[in-house]
């Protein structure tokens, strides 16, 4: 009699969210099928990538002036930017490179500072230091910013032989070109850029002597060219009931189109470009250079949308090439290899994540099986993939993406979910052993240990709480 008072005692200590699901089973099932359901078809749907979209709130203004000491270039460029960009609001820190022939300054903004504001900010202080900058600049200083999401996600590298002949700088070209419209026409795609390529010039070297000889100049060789390398409209005709256009095509075609250009026509003495230069078909001077392997390769830098689900887009890009092979597009014998590719690293973690949720559930499973029968052990078993699949509902719609920051969290957070699951069953078990009925020992097992359970998983998330209020880049990606 004294026994079924104290256990009606210890009755009034329940967690009424677990006595409420005691109560209504057939709809906490069916709540579980949901969560199931919505969980997998977030996780599906969720992009992910390698790291989280830091703002980096850094402006850059970079400025060329070939031919100009370190010292000169402080004095003439970068102290007048500096000076207007001084004044800008929200300004953290100024800090400029002088080099031979080019200037950088890099602005740091305030992290509540918006970047595009930001940027326009210091374009338009540039501005105010035009006029005290060399007029004869080659260019107009670079104003940008950093964003992550820009950052390449893979690099293509074609390279290759065809009857032991080595591929052309050209026909790497035509076949860079040919994937990088493929590959653009991609909605993930944001930009893809050609590294290694190199442009066609058609190079004029004039001999002084012969131009000398015949009393002619530069501007005659550059006018004779221009003037004969136009297209130009000659007007419109009426032709029954439709209006024509008219245009006068007299574009250079072949080399000798070039060389045979008229320079020079005096009293029936003809003088021809191929008189006095030799006109050759070569390429412009590089300005980037791509090797792979020791081997020179012509590279594509790939950069996917903002937002947009990494692993999709690599996915993609491989079938085009893949594709274009198949189709001819491109030689089958060309050599294209992949680097640099994050789809993998994004792939092999998300891999860990879900290796460690079948890995934790299979050994709680089987551990608990030895000592507490399988239903206990199930329920504990069951209780790690639903946490996550909630987990995945809740990012999802907050439309966070999954990278590698919010990966490490997951993984931390399952080793919690199983250590709290293990207690609060071996405390229903204890209540079992005792002769309590079922519903009443899951009632009083849960609540009797409910609150020490929540504090001390808070004091488990007290201890990571700091890190929200971590100040700068690093705190964004602690943020996460």
């Amino acid at each position: 009699m004294s026994n079924d008072k104290e256990r009606n005692k210890k009755l009034n200590k329940e967690f009424g969210l677990t006595s409420l699901s005691v109560d209504n089973r057939t709809s906490v099932m069916i709540l579980a099928l949901i969560i199931v359901l919505f969980g997998l078809i977030s996780y599906v749907q969720m992009p992910k990538e390698s790291y989280p979209e830091i703002v980096i709130p850094n402006i850059y203004v970079g400025t060329p002036y070939p031919g100009n000491s370190p010292n000169d270039m402080e004095n003439l460029v970068t102290r007048p930017i500096e000076k207007e960009i001084k004044s800008i609001t929200g300004v953290k820190k100024i800090t400029s490179t002088s080099i031979q022939g080019y200037a950088t300054i890099m602005v740091e903004f305030n992290p509540d500072v918006e970047i595009p504001k930001a940027l326009q900010d210091v374009k338009d202080a540039v501005d105010k230091a035009k006029s005290e900058l060399p007029s004869d600049l080659p260019t107009d200083p670079n104003v940008f910013d950093i964003n992550l999401s820009d950052l390449p996600i893979m690099y293509i590298n074609l390279a290759g032989k065809q009857g032991g002949k080595n591929y052309t700088t050209e026909e790497l070209k035509v076949y860079s070109e040919y994937l990088e419209d493929e590959i653009e026409k991609l909605s993930e795609i944001s930009k893809v850029d050609i590294q290694g390529a190199q442009e066609r010039e058609i190079r004029i070297d004039v001999d002084l002597y012969k131009l000398e000889s015949r009393k002619l100049n530069f501007n005659n060789i550059a006018g004779a060219i221009r003037e004969e390398n136009v297209t130009i409209s000659g007007g419109d005709f009426l032709a029954k009931d439709f209006r024509k256009s008219i245009r006068v095509v007299n574009e250079f075609k072949t080399m000798e189109d070039i060389r045979n250009v008229i320079v020079k026509n005096e009293d029936g003495n003809i003088v021809y470009l191929k008189d006095v230069a030799e006109v050759r078909d070569s390429y412009e001077e590089p300005t980037s250079f791509a090797r792979s392997s020791t081997q020179t390769v012509m590279t594509l830098n790939v950069s996917k949308r903002s937002g947009e689900n990494l692993l999709n887009a690599a996915d993609k890009i491989k079938n085009i090439i893949k594709t274009s092979q198949e189709e001819n597009k491109i030689p089958s014998d060309l050599d294209i290899s992949i680097t640099n590719d994050q789809s993998r690293d994004i792939r092999s973690m998300v891999d860990n994540l879900v290796n460690s949720i079948i890995s934790g559930v299979i050994l709680v499973v089987a551990v608990l099986l030895f000592f507490m029968g399988l239903r206990s052990a199930l329920f504990v078993g069951i209780a790690i993939p639903l946490s996550m699949f909630i987990s995945f509902i809740l990012l999802g719609a907050a439309g966070v993406t999954m990278n590698m920051m919010v990966l490490f969290s997951l993984i931390l957070a399952l080793g919690m979910l199983v250590d709290n699951g293990i207690v609060v069953i071996e405390n229903i078990y204890r209540l079992l052993q005792e002769g309590y009925p079922l519903k009443r020992a899951v009632k009083e097992g849960v609540g009797e240990i409910a609150l020490p359970i929540i504090a001390s998983t808070a004091t488990t998330v007290a201890a990571f709480l700091p890190l929200a209020f971590w100040g700068g880049i690093m705190g964004q990606f602690m943020r996460f």
